[in-house]
């Protein structure tokens, strides 16, 4: 059996989705199973060892329609027995059609249905912890009659060489590792997923005045720089000396390693934050008002995994106006420090990630 697993979509989405190879695998352990996705997201499933095969599709060759015809021959030739797509777009559905596989599963949209032999309905409420982006992938699996999981979580696989490198690096930066590391998300990938700037300026003073001794990374996209240089700048002299403004990794690959060797993760909810739950990092996220948080609030105990919401502390009315400038920092702030002290109390109780050699 070949199986395609197609999602056109963000890091975080590639991440979570990458959970569906493992449930296949077991279950089917001489198939070949395949991935298509954008090249950007590569890094966060290299080394997977329950993914044969990766393809990456340029959100270009869509723009292209003799790129696009020629991209879905060489889909045809795989000749798969099954297509999973997890993105459920109308550019991803035509590619599923289009592969001839005779079981194709996508979600049920009226204007992709008829692309798919079978769909399913997104689930408004999560039966278990690991969250409704979990969930309602696993469901997509239950066309093939297996018994298989509800839940899995993400992982990610890199080597202790790889580690060890970037550790060596931070060092000669600055870093002092008898000291916390933490990777503050301090920038989400839009506006509207963004905490205010002066709100996160005074979140991470906080953390400094309440000697959690930690030191600090900023997380941002490149093109972010100079909001997160203002966040910087907004801080207090002894915050600023705390945050390694300088440290930086242009490429996925190199965050990622970053992320690594960091003790937890504290910022805007995101790719990010998923990156860190994969490595079984602690993660506090501050969610965007206009995103449910019942979605990708995954594996959440209240411990090593914790998520605010507007919705926690207030009965505003969910709008798509509303925005985080009503998410006071007062509102969660001893939450925060609570889980800074629980998480980085002792050295050996902050999280290890998956290795392999």
């Amino acid at each position: 059996m070949k199986i395609l697993v197609i999602q056109q979509k963000m890091i975080g989405d590639v991440l979570t989705s990458s959970i569906l190879f493992e449930a296949l695998r077991k279950n089917y352990p001489e198939s070949e199973l395949h991935y298509l996705i954008y090249p950007h997201t590569k890094p966060v499933v290299e080394h997977n060892p329950f993914i044969d095969k990766i393809i990456e599709y340029d959100s270009e060759i869509g723009k292209d329609a003799i790129k696009f015809l020629k991209f879905l021959k060489l889909i045809r030739k795989e000749s798969y027995s099954a297509v999973i797509d997890i993105y459920s777009k109308i550019s991803s559905a035509i590619i599923a059609k289009y592969s001839g596989a005779p079981l194709r599963l996508g979600f049920h949209k009226h204007y992709t249905q008829p692309f798919y032999t079978r769909t399913f309905n997104y689930k408004d409420v999560p039966e278990t912890k690991a969250g409704l982006a979990i969930e309602n992938r696993m469901q997509l699996l239950k066309a093939f009659g297996k018994n298989f999981p509800r839940e899995l979580k993400p992982k990610l696989y890199i080597s202790s060489k790889e580690k060890g490198s970037f550790r060596k690096k931070l060092v000669k930066q600055g870093v002092d590792f008898d000291q916390p590391l933490i990777m503050c998300g301090v920038l989400g990938s839009s506006s509207i997923k963004t905490y205010p700037k002066n709100y996160m300026a005074s979140l991470l003073d906080t953390l400094i005045k309440e000697k959690t001794n930690g030191q600090i990374l900023f997380n941002y996209l490149p093109w972010q720089k100079t909001q997160a240089q203002d966040i910087y700048n907004q801080c207090n002299s002894k915050t600023q000396s705390r945050i390694f403004i300088d440290i930086y990794e242009k490429s996925l690959k190199g965050f990622i390693m970053n992320c690594a060797n960091c003790d937890l993760y504290f910022g805007n909810e995101g790719g990010a934050a998923n990156i860190m739950k994969a490595l079984n990092k602690p993660t506090f996220s501050i969610h965007s008002p206009q995103i449910k948080k019942n979605y990708w609030a995954i594996y959440e105990n209240g411990k090593n995994n914790r998520s605010v919401h507007l919705e926690d502390y207030s009965s505003i009315v969910f709008k798509k106006t509303t925005n985080n400038v009503d998410l006071k920092p007062e509102y969660f702030s001893k939450e925060l420090l609570k889980f800074m002290h629980f998480n980085l109390k002792n050295p050996n109780q902050r999280g290890a990630n998956k290795e392999i050699s």
